[in-house]
């Protein structure tokens, strides 16, 4: 399988949306569900201040992970997911959800969690460099990120493997491995920063 050698456009992920509004089968899939869980399972603290999870597509993930979060900010860079996600969470009122791309629209402020899942490997090499920059200078000290991430063949510009392995070495500088996790479909990475983040 050939792979892509562009970050891939927005209007890919449009295109995917305007023919089934939930593509993936966030709300009927058992993978999904499992990752989930785990997910939730593998992040070190009970609660956050402020979290931060783009891609986050109709909002299926980001429902359940509200509950662990003081406030969360969620981004998406489909509009037909962005309006999904906020019916779904309509009646949490620490969520918002906000259209944008990364790593062109990485919103201001300080995270204490940062949950980059399912779309590193959308990202070319230099696009993934400009988020990890981001991703350093918005978490806070002694922050946490989490990385989940498909490891199945794809036309990805990057494997899942590649992108979270990029990931964790980019991010050396200012965080430090926490906690790994690997089932036959997927990887989960936990990252904290340092206290001089």
């Amino acid at each position: 399988m050939s792979r892509r050698t562009e970050t891939l456009p927005e209007d890919y992920f449009a295109g995917i949306y305007a023919s089934d509004p939930d593509p993936w089968k966030f709300t009927s899939s058992a993978y999904e569900r499992d990752k989930y869980a785990a997910t939730l399972a593998a992040l070190p603290r009970p609660r956050y201040r402020s979290a931060f999870e783009p891609a986050c597509a109709i909002g299926v993930f980001t429902r359940a992970l509200s509950e662990r979060c003081d406030r969360l900010l969620a981004a998406d860079p489909v509009l037909a997911a962005v309006e999904a996600a906020r019916a779904r969470c309509a009646d949490r009122p620490s969520v918002e959800i906000r259209q944008g791309a990364l790593p062109a629209d990485w919103p201001e402020g300080r995270f204490d969690l940062i949950v980059l899942a399912e779309f590193l490997y959308f990202l070319a090499p230099p696009d993934l460099a400009a988020l990890v920059r981001r991703a350093g200078d918005a978490i806070e000290p002694g922050g946490d990120l989490m990385l989940v991430h498909w490891i199945g063949e794809t036309d990805y510009p990057q494997s899942g493997d590649e992108a979270a392995e990029s990931f964790i070495a980019q991010a050396a500088p200012f965080a430090e491995l926490l906690h790994q996790a690997r089932t036959d479909k997927y990887r989960l990475d936990v990252l904290r920063a340092g206290d001089a983040a």
